[in-house]
């Protein structure tokens, strides 16, 4: 009869076992590929325990070998044995909804986007319509995935506030919605039942740009996105910053302009009524019905007109009260802020200087995501993901296998 001392520790053993494999599995995620060594090295552990949870990733389908990686070799002997992401292993599927389109790709650990897809969303369309759009472009996206590879999850990026505790959208204001429970709309579409998270946009990108983009290695990292509306996700300490309830960084919503134009929010001269996309806009005389091209329609500027340089000017005021609250290191500029900053980069750094106090000015820099216009799309696929990394002997025990069968019926 076992003992409840050992008993005990027999558990113990296994809850370190598995999460050394999702701490390796982490690293391979980020890096691709890896040597043996590196990974011993990385993780502090011995030769035969990293080879032990390499080949019990190979066992899940989740790594395979590959050749040595350069000329990194254990001891005198010959190189490095290399491990890599699985070609045909998990994948999640991430969804960019956004105020004018949805995004949905296949994506497989390392951050490759495997297939992709996209619609139309109409403002006025019921959250029940999107759902069901969403799903279509699902459906589109999985329908060639390989047999074995195992859908770990979903993952959907939301334009607006996301509770933290259970994914409802409690106000997406420029999709008119409240209190929406929008994962479970999508996944009665589809006929599925199999882990989604949902968060806010700007969130995503600030975690997809930490984890890949043009906040690798750093810390203290602010995301701001600029889109209809205007938001910012916050690395602070190397972690995501939301809040109690999953709503921090509405700072489109920061007093501006006492004296301004009322926002839909419902108080008057918020910021982003000085640089969302209607702003953006007006400021170009943009026809309201290519507001959602807008991307398009500055690159096409070669020089700004005097209305985006005052839009580039209060960007960067505006931009100036979050550095001074949370002296970011780099500021990454997306959504519609990544074209609109080529052309008005000496008018946003100008207004940052003007309102910025001059010690956290010293140590920030503006940047554009490293990512191009994905970053909330990837930062949906590392919350589907994130299970896997916590445990990846249950996420797989949990995963759905054959997602086309499962689709079809």
């Amino acid at each position: 009869m076992t003992s409840p001392r050992r008993s005990g520790l027999g558990t113990n053993q296994e809850a370190v076992r598995r999460h050394n494999l999702g701490t390796l599995l982490r690293h391979l995620h980020g890096a691709g590929h890896m040597s043996r060594a590196e990974l011993t090295s990385l993780m502090g552990l011995n030769r035969s325990t990293i080879a032990g949870l390499v080949a019990e990733l190979e066992s899940l389908g989740v790594s395979e070998r590959a050749v040595p990686v350069g000329n990194v070799r254990q001891g005198a002997g010959r190189p490095s044995a290399g491990v890599r992401i699985a070609a045909d292993g998990p994948y999640v599927v991430a969804v960019d909804l956004g105020v004018d389109r949805a995004v949905v790709a296949r994506v497989g650990l390392g951050g490759r986007v495997l297939q992709r897809a996209q619609a139309p969303v109409h403002g006025e369309g019921e959250a029940w319509q999107v759902g069901s759009s969403v799903a279509a472009l699902i459906r589109s996206v999985v329908a060639d995935v390989p047999p074995v590879a195992p859908l770990v999850g979903i993952g959907i990026s939301v334009p607006g506030m996301v509770r933290r505790s259970d994914g409802l959208i409690r106000l997406a204001p420029n999709l008119e919605w409240h209190d929406v429970s929008f994962g479970g709309i999508v996944l009665a579409a589809l006929g599925l039942d199999i882990p989604v998270s949902l968060a806010n946009d700007a969130d995503l990108g600030a975690l997809a740009e930490h984890r890949r983009g043009a906040g690798v290695g750093i810390d203290d990292l602010i995301y701001v996105s600029g889109n209809v509306g205007v938001g910012a996700g916050i690395i602070t300490g190397g972690r995501r910053f939301e809040g109690a309830a999953g709503y921090a960084g509405e700072v489109g919503h920061l007093r501006f302009n006492p004296q301004g134009r009322p926002c839909h929010c419902g108080n008057r001269g918020c910021w982003e009524t000085e640089v969302g996309a209607h702003a953006i806009a007006e400021a170009i005389s943009c026809p309201a019905d290519k507001v959602a091209q807008l991307d398009e329609v500055l690159e096409g500027f070669r020089e700004p007109t005097p209305g985006l340089r005052d839009t580039g000017t209060a960007l960067g005021q505006g931009l100036a009260s979050i550095v001074n609250v949370f002296n970011p290191q780099v500021v990454v500029l997306g959504g519609y802020f990544r074209t609109l900053f080529p052309l008005v980069r000496a008018e946003v750094v100008a207004g940052l200087a003007e309102r910025t106090l001059p010690a956290p000015l010293e140590s920030v820099t503006l940047a554009l995501p490293g990512l191009g216009s994905d970053s909330t799309l990837l930062g949906a696929a590392e919350i589907a993901l994130e299970p896997l990394f916590v445990d990846p002997v249950a996420a797989l025990g949990s995963a759905l296998l054959d997602v086309r069968t499962a689709l079809a019926g």
